[in-house]
Formats: structure tokens, C-alpha cells, sequence
């Protein structure tokens, strides 16, 4: 039994915040039919290259676990479909713009009056209110991601993966679980809103309450940290670590392997605030030391000490890693139908009793649409029909 299990998702959106959203939810048991347009499905199925069985790598990244099911809500039989699937539906999903939803027929107020309970999460780059279009990108720029990241003397940088969307999809899924909860508990379905701005700017966290308690903006300070001093990316002889000293315990046996005792009775550098006040000076001193090992020698140092170091790899390195195999991150699959051997990263969550089960690859355009229709009572001739009418596609 896994926590999820008895649950049914629709998950009627697309690139990457709502998919990875409902992808969450399917590893945990729930039943996610992933719905999708007839014409051409997904479009990160096309964002490429690299492709391989006729799939993007992009799309395969955030759709495992579900079941495709491609109808054209803009049909009326389409909307016929999709409200017999909503009484069979515990959580539908989306990201439609306001004037989208409402022709689509996926409005809060159009598919609450077909299933009352309904657990319903709109996702959207301002919320549910605004025709706003957003992406990731965008909102990194606006709110505030850019500005903290990159170095001082440089423009503003974006981070290498789309994290705001990321995070609004785990976001979506704590808000979709808690909205469960409550539905157990009262019987009532609810709207959740959520939109990519509020996102990037929770993800502030300490930035944020810095400036709020400071008054004083933030600045990009390369890999520096700018609450922790040292807690930044140093160069050894052949190549880069990481070091991370989150207290004075920790300063004083990483200043001890680099036998540098008398820093931590240095006014300047005995405590952190006198640390992060001066920085500069302390970094020369670091660096110095830091640049006459290589770097195995520092990792071991800084292993022998308990003080948090790690090399800085790439991401095939980091795939390659004993430990990524030891954590069990990368999940394969030989049951997709173009792809002999696909390789998906795996799942955080480690559940001891009910862990997340690799149930099913990336679903094809249309996969599951025949037998999705067939579960909600639709006859055979029916549903040639509307393949043969273009309503319904399949693979």
C-alpha cells in the first residue's frame, strides 16, 4: 500500500512546475492520468535534442508513473469526457491562463459544480487572477533570483535548472496533500492557488528577512555565503571543493588542518559576525592555504577533521558517483516501448514502509486513452468514434 494509493490526479498541465507536481503524487501511489491536446500533447515532449525512443529527455524527466489520456477539450464530446472523468476524480491540476481554463471548461467554478469535492490546484506564473503569462526565467528576474546570483563585477546570472519550478511544483504537492487532509477531515473540496512569483520569493528565505530586517539590499557575492564566513568555493592546487564551516568548532579544526592555529584567537576572525565583517581579509589567508594542496588532500583533511567539504563535480560526475548508486537516485525502466533501457533519475523520498515503486515509464502521446475511457463506462463504439472524429487520439 503506498500512501497515495486510491487517489486519482488529472493532470491537465504542461512543462514543468504542474507535471512535476503530479509526478510527486503518482510516485506515492496516485493513479495521475496525465491529459493532454490531441494536437501534439505536452510541448516538452518536442523540447530537444537530446531525444531517444521519440521522446524528449526533457519531457521523460517529469512524467514518469502516469497514464496518458489525449482529448480535445475544445470539443463539446471532449468536455463530455473530461466531466465524466471529473466525478471519478479526487485532484485535478493546471496551468492555464484565466481566459484558457474558462474555454477549456477548467475553471474552479466549472468543475466544482460537476465534483463538489474536488481538490482543485491551479498553478500560474501570477495566480489565478492574472493573464500574465510567466516562466521560470522570468520569475527568477523579477523576483529576485538573478540579482543574488553571479558575481559582483558581472550582470545578474540565472540558475542552471528551473528551479522555481521546480519548487512551486513541491510546493503544489504539500498544498494538494494538506488540501486531502482536509477534505478526510470536513468532507470539502478547495482551490489552491499557486503562482511562480510567491514561489521565488519564499525561496529568499534568509536574503529576504535580511533585507526586511535591514533595510539594506542584497548583492551577489559569487560563492560566498553572506550570513557564514568561510562557506564558499575555494581552488586547490588541481581542481575545486566546497568548504562549509557552519560554526566556530568547525572554523577552528579547519584552520587547525591548514595549521593556521592563531586565526581563531584573532579578534577578527573569532567568532562569525567578525568573520563575515572581514571577509576579505580572511579569504586571502584561506585561499593561500588552500591553493598549496590538491585537492584529495584537502578532502581528506577536511574528513579527518568532521568539517563539511566536498569536490565540485560535474553533473555526469555526479551521476556516475558511487554514492548517487548508493542512494538508489537513478531508476530504470525496460517496459517503455521505444526505449530499451531508459534511465531517470529516482526519487528523494525514503519512506521506510511505503516508499515511492517506479510503476510505469513516461507515458507515450495517447497511451492509456482507450482503456482510461473504457474504466469510466464508455462503450467501444464510442470511443472509435470520437478517434475516428478526432476528439480522442491514441499511439
Amino acid at each position: 500500500m503506498q500512501p497515495l494509493q486510491g487517489i486519482r490526479v488529472l493532470d491537465c498541465s504542461r512543462i514543468l512546475a504542474g507535471p512535476f507536481c503530479a509526478m510527486n503524487l503518482a510516485d506515492l501511489g496516485a493513479d495521475v492520468i496525465k491529459i493532454e491536446s490531441v494536437q501534439g500533447g505536452d510541448d516538452t515532449r518536442y523540447w530537444g535534442p537530446p531525444f531517444i525512443g521519440g521522446e524528449s529527455a526533457y519531457y521523460l524527466c517529469a512524467n514518469r508513473n502516469k497514464r496518458s489520456l489525449a482529448i480535445d477539450l475544445k470539443h463539446p464530446e471532449g468536455q463530455k469526457i473530461l466531466n465524466t472523468l471529473l466525478q471519478h476524480t479526487d485532484v485535478l491540476l493546471h496551468n492555464f491562463l484565466p481566459a484558457s481554463a474558462q474555454h477549456l471548461g477548467l475553471t474552479y467554478e466549472q468543475v466544482s459544480a460537476v465534483k463538489p469535492d474536488l481538490i482543485y490546484c491551479s498553478i500560474s506564473g501570477f495566480g489565478r487572477q492574472s493573464d500574465e503569462p510567466g516562466y521560470d526565467y522570468l520569475m527568477q528576474a523579477m523576483g529576485g533570483l538573478m540579482s543574488i546570483t553571479g558575481y559582483a563585477e558581472a550582470g545578474p546570472v540565472k540558475v542552471g535548472v528551473a528551479i522555481t519550478d521546480v519548487c512551486t511544483g513541491l510546493y503544489a504537492t504539500i498544498a494538494i496533500q494538506a488540501a486531502l487532509r482536509v477534505r478526510e477531515q470536513t468532507g470539502q473540496g478547495q482551490a489552491i492557488d499557486m503562482a511562480l512569483y510567491d514561489t521565488q520569493l519564499a525561496m529568499l528565505v534568509n536574503v529576504a528577512s535580511n533585507v526586511l530586517t535591514s533595510g539594506i539590499d542584497a548583492k551577489r557575492i559569487g560563492n560566498g555565503h553572506p550570513n557564514i564566513v568561510p562557506y564558499q568555493l575555494f581552488h586547490t592546487r588541481d581542481g575545486d571543493v566546497v568548504i562549509t564551516v557552519g560554526n566556530d568548532r568547525q572554523f577552528n579544526d579547519f584552520c587547525h588542518v591548514l595549521h593556521l592555529d592563531e586565526l581563531p584567537t584573532d579578534p577578527r576572525f573569532s567568532t562569525n559576525a567578525e568573520r563575515v565583517k572581514h571577509r576579505e581579509d580572511l579569504l586571502k589567508l584561506l585561499e593561500t592555504a588552500m591553493a598549496q594542496h590538491s585537492q584529495e588532500e584537502v578532502l581528506s583533511m577536511m574528513r579527518a577533521a568532521r568539517v563539511p567539504a566536498g569536490p565540485v563535480q560535474s553533473v555526469k560526475e555526479s551521476l556516475a558517483s558511487s554514492l548517487t548508486t548508493e542512494r538508489q537516485m537513478i531508476w530504470e525502466s525496460e517496459s517503455h516501448p521505444t526505449i530499451d533501457r531508459l534511465r531517470l533519475l529516482g526519487s528523494p523520498l525514503k519512506l521506510e514502509k511505503t516508499p515511492p515503486v517506479f510503476r510505469l515509464p513516461p507515458p507515450r502521446l495517447g497511451e492509456h486513452s482507450e482503456i482510461i475511457l473504457k474504466e469510466c463506462g464508455f462503450l467501444e463504439n464510442q470511443i472509435q468514434t470520437w478517434i475516428h472524429e478526432g476528439v480522442v487520439a491514441t499511439c
